[in-house]
């Protein structure tokens, strides 16, 4: 029976929802159909967004050669910045009202993904730029209509943006992230070639593949869709509905995934086996959550990321200082889940056997700490940092790290229980060391 303390489902409330999935195509080779893809859309001038890193390697050169081929007319914008901030999704905008382009490419990680999406949206519908981030931050206004077409082209398995209607930045002065959220953000195509992950360093396999692990499984332990009001015209069902029956295949899916493959794929760079699958788990998450929705590991990691621009994380020596986004999530989940685990505890022990866990005589009362013991065994295993703290974080920081979370109401509104600012401080105590 579900815990008195979750979101109760409502008599009168959804009894439905609503798919709306990216068309994706899977498999090695893939970015060799780049051109063909985006011809078949329409696009004539097209707008190719990276990074300075992935500029530099084979996936890139075969996305850039496969569009000359099919004969459109490319210019590249190759300085999307890793973990966007304000500034970075603002010059971008400015290239894409520029070049008055028809369609938009991305070969990156989530950060460029995420960046292609925000200088579409700006180039078609141009506004203030907070117009569209989402509120307290921003004003929330929704995106008007359709953007040009986009084809993403994920080179990390972690963040899912191929999949999502969804851009993540870092709102400098704010210290903390926000983003914007619309349907019509949704990449038209997902090209997934695994072929791009294979020169990732372990730590960047590590951070993205945790970040695979926490979508799916807080869309997997998110309310139900069944707890929201039913939808009118006044107020339509939101891009996060709640965990559903359509989501649960996708996140179960991709946590086995993840537990099966992602300690593999951290330690041994030859192991082509598990990157593949880490690659669709990867995809396959961002599916479940940009339906479901994600709850307070991400809400928790705005402001851990906001905060700290100090860190170098492995496998990103190469980068500015920060703190690299799967690492600011998965920092906080274990707390996380041991605290939502009285809500839902038949989807926390459900998932924890997902992931790997011995549940045999587990009683699903003890699924939340379960599912958390699974997840720090992981962490230690791919030599992630232990907890906040490795960071540089203290109790002295929890009052601006809770400030932070707070802001994020449309994440912390689909936890399986209400979340308040004491829990929040509770919180980030617990995630400060896990060993």
């Amino acid at each position: 029976m579900t815990s008195p303390i979750a979101h109760p489902i409502l008599p009168n409330g959804d009894s439905g929802f609503t798919v709306e999935a990216a068309s994706m195509k899977f498999g090695r080779g893939m970015l060799a159909e780049a051109g063909n893809d985006a011809k078949a859309m329409g696009m004539r001038r097209v707008a190719l967004f990276t990074d300075p890193h992935v500029a530099g390697i084979a996936p890139f050169a075969a996305a850039l050669d496969s569009l000359k081929a099919a004969g459109l007319d490319v210019a590249v914008f190759d300085r999307c910045a890793v973990e966007p901030t304000s500034a970075s999704f603002l010059e971008a905008a400015d290239f894409a009202r520029d070049g008055r382009f028809d369609g938009y490419v991305s070969v990156g990680g989530g950060s460029v993904i995420d960046t292609a999406k925000a200088a579409n949206l700006y180039a078609t519908h141009p506004a203030d730029f907070l117009a569209y981030v989402n509120k307290p931050l921003g004003e929330g206004r929704p995106v008007p209509g359709p953007v040009k077409p986009h084809i993403a082209c994920p080179t990390t398995c972690g963040t899912g943006s191929e999949t999502t209607g969804v851009a993540i930045f870092d709102h400098v002065e704010m210290r903390v992230k926000t983003g914007i959220s619309s349907r019509y953000l949704r990449p038209n195509l997902a090209l997934v070639d695994p072929a791009t992950i294979d020169s990732l360093p372990p730590g960047v396999i590590a951070s993205t593949g945790f970040d695979v692990l926490t979508h799916a499984i807080e869309s997997h332990t998110a309310r139900s869709y069944r707890s929201r009001p039913k939808p009118d015209a006044a107020n339509p069902r939101p891009p996060y509905q709640g965990a559903n029956p359509w989501s649960d295949i996708g996140s179960l899916q991709a946590i086995r995934l993840g537990g099966q493959y992602l300690e593999r794929a951290v330690n041994d760079p030859a192991d082509e086996e598990a990157r593949d699958a880490l690659m669709f788990a990867a995809t396959l998450a961002g599916l479940a959550f940009g339906n479901a929705g994600v709850h307070i590991p991400h809400a928790m990691s705005y402001s851990v990321a906001g905060m700290n621009h100090r860190f170098t994380a492995r496998g990103y020596e190469k980068a500015n200082p920060m703190v690299p986004h799967g690492i600011s999530v998965v920092l906080n989940a274990p707390a996380a889940f041991r605290f939502t685990g009285s809500a839902e505890p038949e989807r926390h022990l459900r998932a924890a056997e997902a992931l790997g866990a011995e549940v045999r005589d587990v009683s699903p009362a003890d699924g939340g700490a379960v599912l958390a013991a699974r997840l720090i065994a992981m962490m230690r295993a791919t030599q992630l940092p232990n907890g906040l703290s490795a960071l540089g974080y203290g109790a002295a920081d929890i009052p601006d790290l809770v400030r932070g979370a707070l802001a994020q109401q449309r994440l912390l509104t689909i936890a399986p229980r209400p979340v308040t600012e004491e829990n929040l401080r509770e919180l980030y105590a617990d995630a400060m060391t896990y060993w």
